[in-house]
């Protein structure tokens, strides 16, 4: 492995993790309702999902998902049920009697949410075999492929651990959180907006 080739890797999955769309919402939604704790949790599960589709990948067996038009199919109506249903939370959410939320997201539904969001998209196993076919061969070291996999989880964690922290400083999140009802509805219409744009995506293919 090359550092020029493992640079290339890097600034690609940089690119990737920084590209607005339900991941970020995920984030920023988690962070919001249960605080930096569960906005660092959403980045890491999301992070362990991404690094589970790069190192498939690598080995070959994301290949049998993107050839298989009904499990791809499955892959992708269930992460738009699941962007959806998270955004019904988000757009019903109620106010508690001091302003809050009634019930605060537990670092289990966080952990949860964060992997299932990566591993309920497809498109990502998509876009690691068009990265890693350009870069790994018959002839790549083991080691070499799991540092490659490892890269694009550890790039996916610390982005979305960042972003977790920068909106979770205490005196932007007070801020933020007098109006943490019409922002949960705010990313609870973003997600099933997501949610949409998805579905119309398949009905068009």
């Amino acid at each position: 492995m090359s550092l020029t080739t493992w640079l290339a890797v890097v600034t690609i999955c940089t690119l990737g993790a920084m590209s607005p769309g339900p991941s970020l919402a995920l984030v920023l939604k988690q962070t919001l309702a249960g605080g930096r704790g569960n906005g660092l949790i959403v980045a890491v599960s999301h992070g362990i999902g991404i690094g589970l589709y790069a190192f498939l990948s690598i080995i070959g067996l994301a290949a049998v998902i993107t050839t298989s038009p009904t499990l791809f199919a499955t892959l992708q109506w269930a992460g738009a049920a699941y962007l959806a249903w998270l955004g019904f939370k988000g757009l019903t959410a109620k106010r508690g009697d001091a302003g809050e939320l009634p019930e605060v997201p537990t670092t289990a539904s966080a952990a949860q949410d964060g992997f299932m969001l990566a591993f309920l998209n497809p498109k990502v196993a998509v876009f690691f075999i068009a990265l890693f076919s350009q870069v790994v061969g018959p002839d790549t070291p083991l080691l070499a492929k799991l540092a490659y996999a490892a890269t694009a989880m550890v790039i996916d964690i610390g982005w979305y651990m960042i972003v977790a922290w920068l909106f979770s400083s205490p005196r932007l999140l007070a801020s933020l959180k007098r109006n943490v009802v019409w922002l949960e509805r705010f990313f609870g219409v973003l997600l099933i907006a997501l949610a949409g744009r998805l579905v119309a995506g398949m009905l068009k293919a």
